[in-house]
């Protein structure tokens, strides 16, 4: 049966990809990724309604009780699964693709943590679709990640991987094609 609403897509999207989700209910009550996927939504829409300020209390609550933070800006696509979660970070520039996979600790990040960035734009990663990041990945600065590509565990990824690739280690090396 198709799902009906991005919180339906989502949850089938978690059962399909985590073996060890068991069926809708239980992904629904205990999955932190899906909970903090959904407030996301939610603090996204205000933080373009112009309620700033309300969207990041929401994103700060949902870090809290969940460990993924998410800014209210950042752009996701569908279907994203974000396994275990703990210590998830999403950046205000960022862009997630439709149907990726984040494991745990993974941070799309800026490239020079601790500066402000005064130039306006994308300062985060852009992730393509059907893209999955290993958990500890750090993905850093303005770089662009191509559809089906994948990153490695506790790989730093600064510079942009293409279509298809595998990137791995510190720092990341690239391997065309799938390996």
């Amino acid at each position: 049966m198709p799902a009906r609403t991005r919180l339906g897509e989502d949850i089938q999207a978690t059962l399909v990809r985590d073996p060890a989700a068991r069926n809708g209910l239980e992904v629904l009550l205990t999955s932190p990724g899906i909970r903090a996927l959904f407030w996301h939504r939610v603090s996204h829409r205000l933080w373009h309604a112009g309620w700033m300020l309300l969207a990041r209390m929401i994103a700060a609550g949902v870090r809290r009780r969940t460990g993924i933070e998410i800014h209210p800006c950042a752009t996701i696509g569908r279907r994203l699964v974000i396994d275990h979660g703990m210590g998830v970070v999403i950046g205000e520039t960022a862009e997630i693709g439709d149907d990726c996979v984040i494991y745990h600790g993974v941070t799309l990040g800026g490239k020079k943590p601790g500066e402000r960035d005064q130039a306006p734009g994308r300062r985060h990663p852009k992730v393509g679709s059907q893209v999955t990041i290993g958990a500890g990945a750090l993905l850093l600065g303005d770089i662009v990640v191509g559809d089906k590509a994948r990153i490695g565990a506790q790989s730093v990824v600064t510079s942009d991987v293409p279509p298809g690739a595998l990137a791995m280690g510190v720092p990341a090396t690239i391997r065309e094609g799938r390996a």
